[in-house]
């Protein structure tokens, strides 16, 4: 179930940016799922696997993004929704 941050109380609002870890806007809404334990899929990595992994990540996205021509806000937001409705045909965005 989707809440508007606008309409939560001051107690779910500090939870859910105690959660999210960074602060909400009142435009914003937000959604919490409770996964069963089973459902979690542990890493098989180990600690050093991870974080070699996410190095990798880090150079793979700073070359990627080196080479990205800029484009305005606007433009960013439209070409984010039309890869939304590729994978999402139901989607909408949220204005």
């Amino acid at each position: 179930m989707m809440h508007h941050v606008k309409d939560l109380s001051p107690e779910q609002r500090i939870a859910v940016e105690s959660l999210l870890g960074r602060s909400v806007s009142e435009d914003d809404a937000v959604s919490i799922k409770a996964l069963n334990p089973s459902a979690i899929v542990p890493s098989r990595l180990s600690k050093e696997e991870q974080k070699a992994a996410l190095e990798k990540l880090d150079l793979y996205f700073a070359r990627a993004d080196a080479q990205r021509q800029p484009v305005s806000q606007e433009e960013e937001e439209a070409i984010i929704d039309e890869a939304l409705r590729s994978t999402r045909p139901g989607y909408r965005p949220a204005s």
